[in-house]
């Protein structure tokens, strides 16, 4: 095994993602190499359409890869159970929460539902984890408020704080910002470089703010139409992968302050 993969905690090999549809598969993006390592926060950023979310459900086990592989740990996601994941993996979605009728309290606990006992009860070091994560995210003040209760940013560092409390090496998070203000984003953002730093977390997020993206993340994968890229957003930058994102008659890329310009 290559060095590489001995230190990778997500990596890829070939993938292909999309759908199977009637016994034909309907590729969305292949050709998909890339490897994170422990601690690193990456972005996935691309134009609506292109499969950011698709590649997210796959790299997690929600959908199955049409070609290729996904590796977590070394393994191939494949070979873990539900359970195995559920202590590896933690995902937060855009989609709302089932019941918001539930305290913050309530909600960041059910992170540590892969670890209670066939009662659900709750031992001294989980309510330890769940206390460390409402800290992490700043919400400890909000614990006993009803979900239903909190604005959107409030309510995202309580589906952050599920995660952290489930305490798995990886968190995957499709589009954190989603509905957020230019405040709220960059909040978040931030929040999810200082807990990768200081929890040594590998935490992958899909994105559309790609010029927050490229200045907070230590790597970013870009879906282009034709080729998905992977390294450090300086290098990116140098080799023009952000230049055709968009079509370049509304927007374009300016590579000496890593931002979008709209064409006048």
């Amino acid at each position: 095994m290559a060095l590489e993969e001995k230190h990778s905690i997500l990596q890829t090999r070939n993938l292909a993602v999309g759908y199977s549809k009637k016994g034909d598969n309907l590729i969305i993006a292949d050709r998909i190499n890339f490897s994170i390592k422990k601690g690193e926060l990456v972005g996935l950023v691309g134009a609506n359409g292109i499969g950011k979310s698709t590649l997210l459900r796959t790299l997690t086990g929600m959908q199955a890869a049409l070609k290729g592989d996904v590796f977590l740990n070394g393994k191939n996601i494949s070979d873990y159970s539900a359970f195995q994941l559920a202590t590896r993996l933690s995902v937060v979605l855009t989609e709302a929460p089932a019941s918001k009728n539930l305290s913050v309290l309530e909600l960041v606990s059910l992170g540590r539902q892969p670890y209670t006992n066939w009662m659900g009860s709750l031992s001294e070091a989980d309510k330890k984890a769940i206390q460390a994560a409402l800290e992490a995210t700043e919400i400890a003040t909000l614990a006993n408020r009803k979900c239903f209760e909190l604005s959107d940013g409030q309510m995202q560092r309580v589906a952050i704080a599920r995660a952290l409390a489930q305490d798995t090496p990886l968190i995957i998070l499709d589009e954190p910002t989603t509905h957020l203000d230019i405040y709220h984003r960059a909040y978040i953002l931030k929040l999810l470089k200082k807990l990768a730093s200081e929890t040594q977390k590998t935490i992958l997020f899909s994105t559309h703010e790609i010029d927050l993206a490229i200045q907070l993340t230590d790597k970013i994968l870009v879906m282009a139409k034709n080729e998905t890229y992977f390294d450090d957003p300086c290098k990116l930058i140098e080799a023009g992968r952000f230049d055709t994102l968009f079509p370049k008659e509304t927007i374009d890329f300016d590579g000496k302050t890593g931002r979008f310009k709209i064409k006048s």
